[in-house]
């Protein structure tokens, strides 16, 4: 069974797409390719056992594993050595992905307290959008409670659309709350 929100892009946001930008093919219709959601806390250096925590709240979110991230280079200003540890990512495709963003509009994005908006100019040019959260905890599976320190989680959202203004239709055509 397909998840709520493809069931929705295929039956009214591509043939929307279509219209706005007069594709002549379905293929050339933008959709999304992957979502990268990365959690970094620079404090696990000295307490390994947040990362820990950061990564079963990470699996609770996405459903899905996270891989463990790790520093490249040693940086002594920042008392790091190469190969420590820092972070974790899960990258989702296909019906997780899509199961992730609904939840992620309908959701999690709403409770966030005074919330006007997702920026606009957080496109990379090649039709990508990244943005960031201050607090783990907008998301239902998070319980708040048992939260031992408040991170950020960054989200890429990759698409296949070739500019900004055709994965900023299709964004918004998905529900994305941007920032009038």
């Amino acid at each position: 069974m397909a998840s709520r929100l493809k069931e929705r892009y295929i039956k009214k946001i591509m043939p929307a797409m279509i219209k706005d930008f007069s594709y002549k093919n379905v293929m050339q219709v933008p959709k999304l390719q992957k979502i990268i959601v990365h959690v970094t806390l620079g404090e696990a250096t000295q307490n390994i056992k947040l990362l820990d925590v950061a990564e079963k709240e990470l699996a609770a979110i996405t459903g899905q594993k996270p891989l463990v991230t790790k520093s490249k280079k040693a940086i002594a200003g920042f008392k790091l050595r190469k190969g420590v540890p820092l972070g974790c990512k899960v990258t989702m495709h296909g019906e997780r992905m899509y199961e992730f963003m609904d939840r992620l509009i309908s959701v999690a994005l709403p409770r966030i307290r005074d919330f006007r908006g997702l920026s606009r100019k957080s496109f990379d040019g090649r039709g990508n959008y990244s943005f960031g959260l201050k607090e783990q905890y907008i998301f239902p599976e998070i319980n708040y409670d048992k939260v031992e320190m408040v991170h950020g989680i960054d989200i890429t959202i990759c698409t296949s659309a070739k500019t900004d203004e055709e994965c900023r239709a299709l964004l918004t055509h998905i529900g994305m709350p941007f920032r009038k």
